[in-house]
């Protein structure tokens, strides 16, 4: 069974290709400058896509969270209505970011967290959808983002087997098009929570289904784990500077990380190889110096049969026999003179 997700002119399979998503989420401050500043350097990272979050928020939150006081250092607002509000983007802006994503060759997802929200993204054209973790048992927004025919990425951070099998059961009846992330809904999360052997337990659970990571570790290092298990799309917040307010910005990948992360993932594809071991060129030239020859340990005349004695090992490799034919020549005789250190090759012996 083949594994495929597209999005855009992308297709991703099990083949050694990665796909890498910048999460931009809210890091933009609510600044469009801002955003598309982190769009412009996310490209030159070399991702394939970035995403934002749109929640339509007098009908997500229960009126109580909504007006409830929110002061503290990451705030926007006086209440946490006021703060998800100031970081909200309208309808024009979402147009000209989805329009300047378009220009840098990038595909523009975004985590729509209700109803509402997705209507509004597929006025703009959305590319593609995030069903966030927090969203993995809302099986009637998961129906709802399905049944748009859009490719779906969906986020497994604290669900079960059940849970997924869940979401992709409700996914699949109306969207093939869509891939599986693991994840741990810290934010940041240690390794020894990041639990990857569940892309391989995904991978033999959904043989159909192109498997990533959601990734909210603090470095690029366990993506590159996550790769070797056969992860193909990766998700990784991103920011401009990890000192800006907002909760996000302290786990985001600056841009260095992230290019580090998009340039390892890429060597990562070519290192895997074909699975052949063989020598390859460049490899001649280093062993030859460090590679080993049986020479003579001595003078040794014309027709002197050999023994352990007459034999060393030494560096370089020029025209002797390979150490492993050591015990094969011992007892054969010299066909010529040779030299100590003379290379010992099997057309100056004979039985």
């Amino acid at each position: 069974m083949t594994r495929e997700f597209r999005i855009g002119k992308d297709i991703i399979t099990d083949d050694p290709r990665s796909y890498v998503i910048a999460e931009i989420g809210h890091n933009h401050q609510g600044n469009i400058e801002t955003c598309k500043k982190m769009f412009l350097s996310a490209k030159q990272c070399g991702v394939n896509a970035v995403k934002l979050q749109k929640r339509t928020n007098k009908l997500l939150y229960t009126k109580e969270l909504y007006n409830s006081p929110y002061d503290n250092e990451n705030s926007f607002g006086a209440t946490y209505g006021e703060h998800r509000e100031f970081l909200e983007f309208d309808t024009d802006e979402y147009i000209e970011l989805k329009n300047f994503a378009d220009e840098l060759g990038l595909s523009f997802f975004c985590t729509a967290f209700d109803i509402p929200s997705v209507d509004f993204l597929e006025d703009i054209g959305i590319h593609g959808y995030k069903i966030a973790s927090g969203d993995l048992k809302n099986t009637p927004l998961i129906a709802y983002i399905a049944k748009t025919g859009k490719p779906i990425i969906l986020s497994t951070g604290g669900g079960t087997l059940e849970d997924v099998q869940r979401a992709y059961d409700t996914i699949r009846p109306w969207n093939r098009n869509f891939c599986i992330l693991q994840c741990t809904a810290c934010y940041p999360v240690e390794p020894e929570d990041m639990n990857l052997k569940v892309i391989t337990t995904f991978r033999e659970k959904f043989p159909d289904v192109v498997i990533g990571l959601s990734d909210h570790q603090n470095g690029i290092s366990m993506a590159l784990v996550a790769y070797m298990l056969k992860a193909r799309v990766f998700e990784k917040h991103f920011t401009l500077n990890h000192s800006w307010k907002g909760s996000d910005h302290s786990f985001s990948l600056e841009p260095i990380g992230m290019s580090k992360l998009c340039r390892d993932l890429k060597r990562a594809m070519y290192a895997i190889g074909d699975g052949v071991k063989k020598p390859i060129p460049g490899e001649i030239n280093p062993l030859i110096k460090m590679g080993k020859q049986l020479v003579a340990s001595r003078d040794i005349p014309k027709g002197h049969q050999l023994t352990v004695l007459d034999i060393a090992i030494k560096s370089p490799i020029n025209i002797g026999l390979p150490p492993y034919e050591f015990n094969n020549i011992i007892g054969m005789v010299t066909k010529k003179p040779l030299s100590e250190d003379d290379p010992i090759s099997r057309d100056i012996l004979t039985k």
